[in-house]
């Protein structure tokens, strides 16, 4: 599976580096990162990482195959 998660502002290079496992490309005021997603447990992982963060999620959404 691979997902689309879009956050509210510019990462740093040292924010996006918090997920090795996706790409970045910032769009307006908002950063996307997209990538596979092993599985559910991963999928939190990442929201969780996000709210530990401090990163407001605006919207995540799964990518076609």
């Amino acid at each position: 599976m691979r997902y689309e998660i879009r956050v509210d502002g510019h990462l740093s290079k040292t924010l996006a580096g918090a997920f090795p496992e996706f790409d970045h490309v910032v769009v307006s005021d908002q950063t996307l990162l997209y990538g596979p997603v092993v599985d559910e447990a991963h999928l939190y992982g990442l929201l969780a990482r996000c709210q530990s963060l401090g990163l407001c999620v605006l919207e995540m959404r799964r990518l076609p195959e």
